[in-house]
């Protein structure tokens, strides 16, 4: 994973709204956020997705990046801080799959979760948590002490 352009065949989803959050539409610890991503185990490639959120952890958006290569992602920083912004979002949280099935985060993955906690917080938006989602495991960012 990585940010820039994507390198190659990708789609990013236009971003859905639910407004107001609805009570069953908050994540507001960890295992709310690893039941709100497992749709991402299903994906035969990698994908990425982000929830915007408003300070009482509503989940205010949406967006899925999905790539037709295996094992890379390009991720669009200035999409993804675009979005947090027109939803007026106060937190991201962010997951991606590793279809391999080890879920373990890569340099590359740690070296693009530096990189747009910054991009955000810049901003004013807090990314809350990067969570690596495989079918062996969940690794969550936050919990590594690494966000």
């Amino acid at each position: 994973m990585r940010f820039g352009r994507a390198a190659g065949p990708a789609s990013y989803e236009s971003v859905q709204r639910s407004d107001p959050p609805l009570p069953q539409q908050r994540i507001a610890g960890p295992a709310e956020a690893e039941r709100f991503f497992e749709p991402l185990l299903d994906h035969a490639h990698e994908t990425a997705a982000f929830v915007y959120l408003d300070g009482a952890q509503g989940v205010l958006g949406m967006r899925q990046l999905h790539s037709e290569l295996t094992g890379y992602l390009d991720l669009p920083i200035r999409t993804i801080a675009a979005d947090a912004l027109a939803l007026d979002a106060q937190a991201v949280v962010m997951a991606h799959n590793h279809p391999s099935g080890d879920p373990t985060p890569s340099s590359a993955d740690r070296e693009a979760t530096r990189r747009l906690a910054r991009a955000l917080d810049g901003i004013g938006i807090r990314l809350i948590d990067h969570l690596v989602m495989t079918r062996n495991g969940v690794t969550s960012f936050r919990a590594l002490g690494w966000l």
